[in-house]
């Protein structure tokens, strides 16, 4: 979950608001799929923020979120895609 991670992110690390374009949460996938930029290695999370950046618009984001999907276990994209439906019904 989104949360857990803000937990073990540094403070300067942002996480995504709901007014959030799909550049910004894009960008903020890379980070997290790298585990660069102070964000921790954190595929389920990369994966969210891809999505969500698909959503809105970005398509780098849909390239990166296929690519991820195919590395990661099938459980974790669930978890990944749950946690997006989970920020969107916040935001």
């Amino acid at each position: 979950m989104l949360a857990n991670v803000e937990s073990e992110a540094p403070a300067s690390m942002p996480l995504p608001g709901p007014d959030s374009s799909g550049d910004d949460l894009f960008r903020m996938g890379l980070l997290y799929s790298t585990g660069q930029g102070g964000a921790p290695l954190d595929y389920v999370s990369a994966h969210m923020l891809f999505n969500l950046a698909a959503m809105r618009g970005s398509l780098e984001a849909k390239v990166y979120r296929k690519e991820l999907s195919a590395e990661m276990d099938p459980m974790d994209v669930a978890e990944a895609q749950r946690q997006a439906r989970q920020w969107l019904a916040q935001g």
